[in-house]
This record gives structure tokens, C-alpha cells and sequence, in this order.
């Protein structure tokens, strides 16, 4: 009996030795990438010392992409509090009291946009630069015009950081740190021309990347974006239908999109001739078949 209970005693520590060391080394590795110091020259970027009389839709949209996180005013707000996985923290840009705006040179404002990267060198955490690197550089400059013109609000809230399972995660996703998978010194797009329907709508579908894939075609798991090429969920859409979905949040089959899946809101606030831009340019991607069905 007592040999049988020191045997289970040794298959415990054993474990929980095992267990010290996966949680130290997974520890080390993801400290090292959550400090590594980013050198990244930034491009020289004329901002606008006001903002022009309108905005365009497509900087309407992504600003609202702004406020999903940062609120309403881009006071920041505390997103998640888990010490198990994250504390995400939506930072304040503004320059009240705890806000980025306070010291943020314009040269921070575009290497966190365009690059993921703060002013400390180190790649910001969860800020989809990945996906704004795309934009031009007219359109960020009046993103950092917009940031710069916002009133004051005082809200200091403390930094992001990384639980056991959210190092884990970070593990399996490199893009949580975006200056990790950004390509620097890849090329600027180019500026959409005007009367080119289908070249600004390849512009502004950039966003839609981020859920629905490279190809556009979705995804086979419950959490993927639709399948928006020509063979796919939208096969049966007009036109008026995308529109109308981008402006109520409601399918053509009465459907309420959920908008923390499908930030509708943000995408609604494009002009009709962006928003047909985008659909002229749906419909020029190749098809790709995936399983039928509205998710």
C-alpha cells in the first residue's frame, strides 16, 4: 500500500514539475516577444492641420472600426479583465488625462497605425495594424488629423497584459502582436482614382480580409466570416440587398447580423458609392466553392 502511494506521490510531482516548466518556458519565449524592441523608420506623412470640411465615408468607417474599441470619444475602456487570459486595454487617445494624445508626436501616430508599434519600440497588443497598414497615406493622415482634433477626455487606465492562456494563445496567433507579422517595407497602395469603381472597391475591401480571409471565401469553422466570392453565401444578393445588410444589419433573409461578428455599424457608414464599389468588386473575385448556407 504505502509503496502504491509513493509511486502516485512521484507520478505527481513528476506532473507538476512538467507543469513549472511548460509554464516557465511558455513564460521566457513569450516575455521575449512581447519585449522585443521593433527599429522601424517612419514614413514622412503630411497631416493636415484641420480636418476637411467632410469626411468621406471610408474615414466615417474607420473610425467607427476605432470606436469599437476605443468608444465613442476614443477614451479608451477596459475591454477584458482575466487574469487567466488578458487585460485588454483599449488605450486613451485623446489628449485629457491618461490619453496617448498627450505625447504622441505624429510620427507615434502613424508607427502605431501603420505599424502595431508604440513609442517604447515594443509591438502594441491586439491593434489590428496588420490590417491599417493597407490604408493610404492620405487616409491616415486624416485618421491621426481626426485623433488630433478630438476634446480632451480624462481616463487613465492601466497597461495590457498576458495571462498564462492568453501567452498560450499568443502561441498559436502571432498576429495578437502586430508588429510581429506586419511587413514593414512592404509597398504603399495606391490611391484609389476617382470614377474607378472596381479599384476602390478592391481598396476598401482590405477590411473585409480580416474576417472572411484572404480570398474572401470565409471559413469552414462557426467563427469564420462568410463566403462573399461570386459561388458563395451572397450568391443570391443583389446589389440593393448588401447595401440595405450594410445599413440595417438585417439579411435579405431576415437575418439580424450580430454586430460584434459583422461590424455592420462601421461598414454602414460608407457612401452608396463605396459600398457599390465593394460589391462591383465582390463580384469580380474568382469563385470559390465552400459548404452551402447562411452561417
Amino acid at each position: 500500500m504505502q509503496t502504491a502511494l509513493k509511486l502516485v506521490a512521484y507520478i505527481l510531482i513528476g506532473v507538476l514539475g512538467l507543469l513549472v516548466v511548460g509554464l516557465v518556458s511558455l513564460y521566457t519565449i513569450t516575455e521575449q516577444r512581447i519585449n522585443k524592441r521593433y527599429d522601424v523608420p517612419v514614413e514622412t506623412i503630411a497631416i493636415p492641420a484641420a480636418l476637411p470640411g467632410e469626411l468621406q465615408g471610408r474615414h466615417r468607417m474607420f473610425i467607427g472600426f476605432c470606436q469599437e474599441c476605443h468608444g465613442p470619444g476614443l477614451g479608451g475602456q477596459l475591454m477584458e479583465d482575466d487574469p487567466m487570459t488578458t487585460r485588454l486595454v483599449a488605450d486613451n487617445l485623446t489628449s485629457g488625462r491618461g490619453g496617448a494624445g498627450r505625447d504622441f508626436t505624429d510620427a507615434d501616430w502613424v508607427r502605431a497605425i501603420r505599424h502595431g508599434i508604440g513609442p517604447n519600440g515594443r509591438s502594441l497588443i491586439v491593434m489590428p495594424s496588420n490590417f491599417f497598414y493597407n490604408l493610404t497615406d492620405a487616409d491616415v493622415a486624416v485618421l491621426v488629423a481626426y485623433v488630433k482634433s478630438l476634446p480632451p477626455v480624462d481616463n487613465e487606465l492601466p497597461e495590457s497584459s498576458m495571462g498564462p492562456m492568453g501567452r498560450f494563445l499568443l502561441l498559436q496567433d502571432p498576429s495578437l502582436l502586430p508588429a510581429d507579422v506586419i511587413d514593414h517595407t512592404g509597398p504603399r497602395p495606391p490611391e484609389p482614382q476617382p470614377g474607378n469603381a472596381l479599384e476602390l472597391g478592391r481598396y476598401l475591401s482590405f477590411v473585409c480580409t480580416a474576417c472572411h480571409g484572404p480570398d474572401l471565401s470565409g471559413g469552414s469553422n462557426a467563427s469564420a466570416g462568410l463566403n462573399l466570392t461570386p459561388a458563395g453565401d451572397l450568391a443570391a444578393w443583389t446589389e440593393a440587398d448588401f447595401i440595405r445588410a450594410m445599413r440595417t444589419g438585417v439579411t435579405p433573409a431576415g437575418k439580424t447580423l450580430n454586430q460584434e461578428d459583422m461590424p455592420w455599424q462601421a461598414v454602414g457608414l460608407l457612401s452608396d458609392e463605396e459600398l457599390k464599389a465593394i460589391w462591383l468588386y465582390l463580384q469580380s473575385v474568382p469563385s470559390v466553392e465552400t459548404a452551402a448556407g447562411e452561417r
